[in-house]
């Protein structure tokens, strides 16, 4: 739904909101929470330029007046749930306020100018209290880079092309962007007829993701139909799904991932609304005829305008880097239009059983890869899992995570026609381990092939 909160022609008297390649124009209005300098409890907030619009505030001095006592309610809180379970005509509605309020010459300025807070001195916290988490497998590029390292004959299961696949993930340990990334022990195995050792692991990895974020659910037993989801979700953000490939490969068969995903889920901080990304909607790639989709997996507006024109990049830094001020360095960029399975395809998917979403359930897209080199959404694709290493600017090399390393990813829509928008940034910096007792020797160890 094209609106006027699109138009390019806005602009706003916010600092910052205006500069070429900025993140955050009028256009973009994303949500999050943060922490203001003084004080201890988180507020929600909208990104604008350099500032952050205090809702709370806002809402308390009468600027949101009209949009019922719910919203102004909901703004109060100290996370997103409230105002994601409104729906989504209240949240256009309050869209729709919030631009007016920050547009150039507008008559509330004055009044609105004291509720901003400058972006580099508030502390972001995790916007949403997430019940559940479901991690998909939805790039065709993903899946047939790493099904090539095991399977090379074959290397996409049969029912890829049927629906899109996913694991349940574990909500406690998703964090918001800048939280360490302490390496995890595991079990690593070399073979299934030999004991395995408990060691730190040793191939640890990035996924460059997208998330979804549900703002209204379903009652139980009752499916969302493709048309729908659009007023279900409340909007999307970044996820790194940190991975240790060899603890995952050694424990995934036949249940799947463990223990080797659970230990972190990175997000970023600002949520970019299911509005805002309106103006960016495209036709998903085209399928093949040996592949036909099911009915309820092929609504119009799960293909025709079910895609976004997401691009995606990840960048390490290391230690050495940040010593020596050498920029981090890009390793991967895709574009998230070419996944295989649409977000609206993923949503009825994972209702068609009758299952319920709840207001702040977190949906991730898998890795988001692309068919060419550089296009790796990850470190097992990059390195043909360890085998292939890489330089950077640095002259280090790498195959998989070293301490120290930071973890950036970034995400931005392009559009003829439409001012860009982006979604800030997800990071993450790798800790070493934690003592557990005397360590096992593990070097040398060689993981049992597996994937995902």
């Amino acid at each position: 739904m094209i609106d006027e909160t699109h138009d390019p022609a806005l602009t706003s008297w916010v600092p910052g909101a205006e500069t070429a390649g900025g993140q955050f124009p009028i256009q973009n209005l994303p949500f999050g929470a943060f922490m203001p300098a003084s004080e201890d409890v988180a507020r929600i907030g909208v990104a604008i330029g350099d500032g952050v619009l205090d809702l709370r505030s806002t809402a308390e001095h009468g600027l949101l007046g009209g949009l019922g006592e719910d919203v102004i309610d909901a703004c109060r809180r100290p996370t997103l749930n409230e105002v994601m379970a409104l729906g989504a005509v209240r949240r256009r509605e309050l869209r729709l306020r919030l631009s007016q309020l920050l547009r150039a010459h507008t008559v509330h300025q004055r009044e609105t100018k004291p509720h901003l807070h400058r972006r580099v001195e508030v502390r972001m916290v995790l916007p949403v209290n997430i019940g559940d988490y479901t991690d998909f497998y939805t790039s065709i590029h993903h899946a047939s880079n790493v099904g090539r390292l095991f399977r090379p004959d074959s290397p996409l299961y049969p029912n890829f092309t049927h629906l899109p696949v996913a694991y349940h993930g574990r909500a406690s340990s998703v964090v918001v962007s800048g939280n360490t990334a302490r390496r995890p022990w595991g079990q690593l195995g070399k073979h299934r007829e030999v004991s395995p050792v408990f060691a730190p692991t040793q191939k640890l990895d990035f996924e460059l993701e997208l998330g979804v974020l549900i703002g209204t659910g379903n009652p139980l037993g009752e499916p969302i139909l493709t048309s729908e989801v659009e007023e279900h979700v409340f909007g999307m953000c970044l996820v790194n799904d940190w991975s240790a490939r060899d603890i995952q490969a050694w424990e995934y068969q036949p249940l799947g991932p463990f223990l080797g995903k659970n230990f972190l889920t990175s997000v970023s901080p600002w949520i970019v609304t299911i509005d805002a990304l309106a103006p960016f909607r495209v036709d998903s790639p085209e399928r093949s005829d040996r592949h036909p989709t099911l009915p309820y997996l092929r609504d119009s507006l799960a293909t025709g305008g079910g895609a976004l024109a997401i691009e995606v990049e990840v960048a390490i830094e290391t230690e050495t880097m940040r010593r020596r001020a050498i920029a981090p360095a890009s390793i991967g960029r895709a574009r998230f239009a070419e996944q295989y399975w649409t977000i609206f395809q993923m949503i009825a998917h994972h209702t068609s059983n009758g299952c319920n979403l709840r207001t702040g359930d977190l949906l991730g897209s898998g890795t988001i890869s692309g068919s060419a080199v550089g296009e790796e959404g990850c470190l097992l694709e990059k390195t043909n899992n360890g085998v292939r290493s890489f330089a950077l600017p640095s002259g280090e090399m790498r195959t998989y995570l070293e301490d120290g390393d930071e973890v950036i990813m970034s995400a931005n829509c392009v559009r003829d026609g439409y001012v860009p928008i982006g979604f800030g940034e997800c990071r993450g910096r790798v800790a070493p381990p934690i003592h557990y007792g005397s360590p096992t020797d593990c070097r040398g160890i060689e993981p049992i092939e597996g994937d995902r």
